[in-house]
Formats: structure tokens, sequence, C-alpha cells
């Protein structure tokens, strides 16, 4: 079987949020940290106006983490 790639895995985080999870679950699944996703949304709202519509996109299709073990199981590490 394939292993998925991190966009096919990510899943908004539980534990690193501020708000929705989002930035938490990029940060986690991605090479890039959670703090330079939170920058990269608040540039893109405060200069273009786009970064807030990203987010709440993003907020509403990301899944959930899975409630038990959101860095163990399956696939993990």
């Amino acid at each position: 079987m394939q292993e998925k790639n991190w966009l096919q895995r990510l899943t908004k985080s539980q534990r690193d949020k501020w708000i929705g999870g989002v930035c938490g679950g990029l940060g986690r699944h991605s090479p890039v940290p959670a703090w330079c996703w939170r920058f990269i949304f608040a540039f893109l709202f405060l200069f273009y106006g786009i970064g807030l519509v990203l987010y709440v996109l993003l907020w509403i299709f990301i899944p959930r983490d899975a409630e038990t073990g959101e860095d163990g199981g399956p696939g993990h590490g």
C-alpha cells in the first residue's frame, strides 16, 4: 500500500491551536513551523485581505485529529 503524503494526512491540531488548530496542524504535517503559518495567514489578511478567507475554508474542510493519540498510532513516526 502506498503511504499518504503530508497533505493527505493533514488534520487540525488539538494541542497547538490558538483559534481552530489549522496552523498547528499545518506546522505538524509540513516542513514549515506553526508560527510561520500564523505569520503567513496574518500577512495575507492584513495586506491582501484573503488570509481570513483561506483560514476559514481550511478550518471547515480539514478534519479534526482523533481524540486519542494525536502524535501516536500507526503511520506516525
